[in-house]
Order: structure tokens, then C-alpha cells, then sequence
């Protein structure tokens, strides 16, 4: 059998007898020290960036600090509608705290992955947790799934429609194939009708038969 290691994406699929439960060593009292110090330079660094966007009047939203041990450089992720000059924001950033300043303007799908959250299936989202790579989406495809096309049903926290709209459109294209096209006339034990829509994971098809005959 071969084991898998834990981590965030295999937990909630692979049984627990397939753990590699591996631990390199406890915290001691000096990593304590350091998270906590990163957690206060993370803290004085996100203040002093809100502190400075609003000075400067810059439509930007920050999505995360990170701080690298020694205080060596303090990178920014962000959001804006549009491009921003944050040539003086750098500046005046560095000045503050002392340090190499990094400014990242990330997506919106990119934002989610850092903030996290529990998407509607009640998980962690997918790409918190295991996805890394965004594919494309369309609402072609929750059309595909018979799934209702209203913005609010199919979008994830992002506000973008739901990378897991991808995961069965290929199934669902291959299953297709074996379906007459919806508009095309079939011959049934009941008659000739035309079809009126595909129920593609029930292996069914509902066909007119005239005016209020659907089956």
C-alpha cells in the first residue's frame, strides 16, 4: 500500500491509516519567540499600510503581509481595480519599517486563496487548500451541469464563477456524446418527438410530443 503524506488537500479524501505522520520537532520556546515577533512585525506592518494608502488616496486593498525572519524584507499583496503608481507608497513604507519593501497586486481568485474561507459545499475552499492552478470558467459550463446560471448560485467568495464548475464539464461533454442533440426528432414506444432537454447523470431525455406533452 502506498501511504500518502498529510497535508491540507489529501485529509478530507485519503483514510487516516494512510498517513505519513511525520514530525520534524516540537516548538520549543525560541520558535515561539520568533512566530510571535512575526506576528507583531506583520501587525505594525499591515497598520502602517492602511495608515499610508488612505494619506497617498490610493484605491488599493490589502490582502496580506508577509515578513521574512530577520526582518530582511516585508512583502505586500493587494488588490485595485486598475494599475496603481505606488512608487512614493514604496518610499514612505521603507522609511517606516526599515526594511526592503515588496508590493504584489494579485487577482481576485489569488486574494480568496490567501484569505481563505469555507466555500458553499461547506469545505475549505479549493484554492486555499489543493488547487493551483486557476483554469478558465465559463458559465457555459454550469449551463452544461444544468446548474441554475444565476451569478449568485455559481460564484465563489472571489465573486468569480466557481473554479469546481471545471471539474466534471469534460464528464459531462464525453456523456453527451451519446445523447441526441436537444431540437433533433427521436422515435420513442410512444411516437416521434422532439427533444426538449438532456438529463445527462439520470442517463433520461424529456421529449415533446406537441403542445403541454413533455416526457
Amino acid at each position: 500500500m502506498c501511504a500518502k503524506a498529510l497535508c491540507d488537500s489529501t485529509r478530507l479524501t485519503i483514510p487516516p491509516d494512510q498517513y505519513v505522520r511525520v514530525v520534524r520537532r516540537l516548538p520549543d520556546a525560541e520558535a515561539a519567540v520568533l512566530l510571535a515577533r512575526l506576528e507583531a512585525r506583520k501587525q505594525e506592518a499591515r497598520t502602517l499600510f492602511i495608515e499610508l494608502v488612505r494619506r497617498h488616496q490610493l484605491d488599493m486593498h490589502l490582502s496580506d503581509v508577509e515578513c521574512l525572519p530577520g526582518d530582511s524584507r516585508v512583502t505586500f499583496y493587494f488588490t485595485a481595480p486598475t494599475r496603481v503608481d505606488f512608487r512614493a507608497l514604496v518610499r514612505d513604507l521603507a522609511a517606516g519599517l526599515r526594511t526592503r519593501i515588496d508590493l504584489r497586486q494579485i487577482g481576485v481568485r489569488d486574494e480568496a486563496r490567501c484569505t481563505g474561507g469555507l466555500g458553499p459545499c461547506g469545505l475549505p475552499l479549493c484554492c486555499s487548500t489543493f488547487l493551483r492552478d486557476f483554469t478558465a470558467v465559463s458559465i457555459r459550463m454550469a449551463k452544461v451541469q444544468r446548474l441554475v446560471p444565476n451569478p449568485q448560485k455559481v460564484s465563489g467568495l472571489c465573486g468569480r464563477l466557481m473554479c469546481c464548475l471545471a471539474y466534471e464539464h469534460d464528464v459531462y461533454l464525453e456523456m453527451m456524446k451519446a445523447f441526441p442533440k436537444v431540437g433533433t426528432m427521436v422515435s420513442t414506444p410512444k411516437g416521434e418527438g422532439k427533444v426538449k432537454e438532456l438529463l445527462v447523470m439520470r442517463k433520461a431525455v424529456k421529449v415533446s410530443f406537441g403542445p403541454g406533452q413533455v416526457e
